[in-house]
């Protein structure tokens, strides 16, 4: 990606499972954390595709206390654009941002672990929001404007 060249699926695989993996670990027991694992973990990726929140959430399969709960970041074409236009110095380009979108399958409502918010606001406003949704524990199925 930071040569300009987009990740096909097969780039995202093992990076998918790790992550669910490192996640795994982080609510596991263990010296790092003293025997007594954090009852949560916030991970933040694009999870474009429905396959790759899919894979996510495989990794909740082996336990039952585990639950694995998507935020949907909705933002219009030209906001993300006009946003990405202003950032200076980072790797990810206009151009890589629109072959996402080209690729993006928006969370459907048959994924009841999704919550949907729009964010044309502030980042300000957008951290607010989903900090508010995390703390209050998510309302599945939800749909926030």
């Amino acid at each position: 990606m930071r040569n300009g060249v987009p990740l096909a699926d097969e780039d995202r695989w093992d990076w998918l499972i790790a992550l669910g993996e490192a996640t795994l670990q982080a609510l596991s027991p263990s010296q790092r954390n003293n025997f007594h694992p954090p009852n949560s973990v916030i991970v933040s990726c694009s999870a474009l595709k429905e396959k790759y929140r899919e894979v996510m959430r495989i990794a909740a399969y082996g336990s039952s206390q585990i639950k694995i709960h998507f935020i949907y970041l909705k933002v219009s074409e030209v906001t993300l654009m006009q946003r990405v236009n202003l950032r200076e110095g980072h790797y990810m380009k206009s151009n890589m941002v629109r072959s996402q979108l080209q690729v993006l399958e928006e969370p459907q409502k048959s994924e009841w672990d999704v919550t949907t918010i729009t964010v044309e606001g502030s980042a300000e406003q957008v951290q607010r929001h989903v900090l508010s949704l995390v703390c209050s524990g998510i309302t599945k199925g939800s749909q926030f404007v």
